[in-house]
């Protein structure tokens, strides 16, 4: 019998459909996805061998699970995934208001239904995308919100007496019987309501005021957490973290090609932008470097963490800053620049929670700090000879860095941010000798790619202490080192 025939229970018991938990479907579809070699959590990306084994177990074993990791770290994107585990369809009792198993019937409604309607009870059908209930946890939570409550209302309309259990508001869990129901950051729900969950991980009952129900809910849990000694705001109390079955440790990416998988996959920039701009993978490592940076660094509080957000909202920002410049110049595509990604320094802000010394610092200047931090870094992959220049005379690039720092002796040039690519191009030429070395170092560059090496080059030189570099209002000036401590400009 087809699903849309089966309108009432008597239909649903000639059909032979057979009830099964949620955990029982969350196992079985889990099953049958590994043993097809589907992918289990789409989009999910570096988890491959850490986070998803783990939650894999948790999810064969029948568990209750907390994630537990820094912000930004997929956390409730995993949690919503979970309903592609689910089975498409499932009968209720219709009207439920807690997803009533036809069979097995929780509600004083259902039962009465059922009870008085027999075979002839109407079925509907829910969808399992209706089968997930998320609830972020704040202080102003009650257990009103999360469990029920009596409803006086309903009490005073159906002129029902206070013992009678139809009186009771149902929250949002028992709503969410048959479902998925998650808590976002859950040290941030108080003590004592994280004390009304207890029941219900263990025993399945529920209490709401003077009612002792038996009501053996069919719930898988998932919780959401930052780790409870990197945050002030709460922690999980200990008879709750113990009643929790499985915690998993999510963590950032380990590598920076996994980083860059996820922000192009995460970034929302139009397909129409893509063909005009054209990042080169330099710029799109440069932009990953930045969130390591970040991390590592000391005006950043490491506990609280750097989400993957700054770097998917860098690269965004990054394409309309490149955009923007290709506009206003009037051409048809362009290519990112290193001053694009100086630009996208209002993506940082906000993006990365300081200690003292980093709001003594502003966050424009940490955040600038960081770029020259990863420019830094990132050289080392390009220019490594750069680290030890001045002590290796006889290394076979040294004349040609020789001659570029040379001409800087005598000359200054501003790389201004918004130039056209014909001025990019006519500034960075006249540097003697940077064309030559890019060249030889990189054979293989496409034109735009070695004018932007060009630039990183000069970026680099300054960094390691070859140049001098002072950011303008409109332009990066660059010059002899040593002119610029006489000066007072910044090396």
């Amino acid at each position: 019998m087809k699903q849309d025939q089966i309108k009432t229970l008597g239909d649903l018991k000639k059909s032979k459909y057979q009830s099964k938990s949620i955990h029982q479907e969350l196992r079985e579809n889990l099953i049958q996805k590994m043993q097809n070699g589907e992918e289990v959590f789409p989009g999910i990306v570096g988890y491959e061998d850490t986070v998803i084994p783990k939650l894999e177990r948790a999810i064969l074993a029948g568990h209750s699970i907390n994630l537990l990791g820094l912000r930004g770290q997929a956390k409730t994107k995993i949690a919503r995934l979970m309903t592609n585990l689910l089975d498409e369809y499932i009968p209720i009792v219709s009207g439920s208001e807690v997803n009533d198993d036809p069979f097995s019937p929780l509600s004083f409604y259902a039962r009465e239904k059922i009870e008085k309607e027999g075979d002839k009870t109407p079925i509907e059908w829910v969808h399992r995308n209706e089968r997930y209930v998320e609830k972020l946890a704040t202080p102003d939570v009650s257990i009103a919100d999360l469990i029920g409550d009596v409803d006086p209302i309903k009490a005073a309309n159906l002129k029902l007496d206070y013992s009678d259990e139809r009186v009771i508001h149902f929250g949002l869990i028992p709503r969410a019987n048959r479902s998925i129901f998650v808590i976002n950051e859950l040290p941030d729900l108080q003590a004592r309501i994280q004390v009304a969950l207890f029941n219900i991980l263990q025993e399945g009952d529920i209490q709401i005021r003077g009612f002792q129900l038996r009501f053996p809910l069919d719930i898988q849990l998932v919780f959401t957490a930052n780790p409870e000694d990197y945050t002030n705001r709460g922690s999980i109390i200990t008879p709750l973290k113990d009643r929790i079955q499985s915690q998993i440790m999510t963590h950032y990416p380990n590598s920076i090609s996994i980083a860059k998988s996820i922000t192009e996959q995460e970034a929302k920039v139009g397909d129409d932008v893509k063909v005009k701009v054209l990042v080169p993978e330099i710029i799109k490592d440069l932009l990953e470097q930045i969130a390591v940076e970040a991390r590592e660094s000391e005006f950043v509080d490491e506990k609280s963490g750097v989400s993957a957000r700054l770097s998917i909202s860098a690269y965004e920002t990054l394409f309309s800053a490149a955009e923007r410049r290709m506009l206003k110049n009037k051409e048809k595509e362009t290519t990112a620049r290193i001053a694009d990604v100086m630009a996208v320094i209002p993506a940082i802000i906000g993006k990365i929670e300081m200690v003292y010394e980093g709001e003594q610092e502003g966050a424009t200047n940490v955040s600038y700090a960081l770029i020259r931090s990863a420019i830094r870094a990132l050289a080392a992959t390009y220019f490594s000879e750069l680290k030890d220049l001045k002590k290796k005379s006889d290394d076979r690039y040294a004349d040609d860095y020789s001659k570029i720092i040379n001409w800087f002796s005598s000359n200054r040039i501003d790389l201004m941010n918004e130039a056209s690519k014909k001025q990019y191009h006519k500034q960075l030429d006249q540097v003697e000798g940077l064309s030559e070395l890019v060249t030889t170092k990189f054979s293989n560059l496409p034109e735009e790619g070695k004018y932007l090496m060009m630039e990183f080059l000069l970026h680099a030189l300054a960094e390691y202490s070859h140049l001098s570099k002072q950011q303008l209002e409109r332009s990066y000036q660059f010059g002899d080192l040593l002119s610029s401590f006489f000066s007072g400009e910044e090396a």
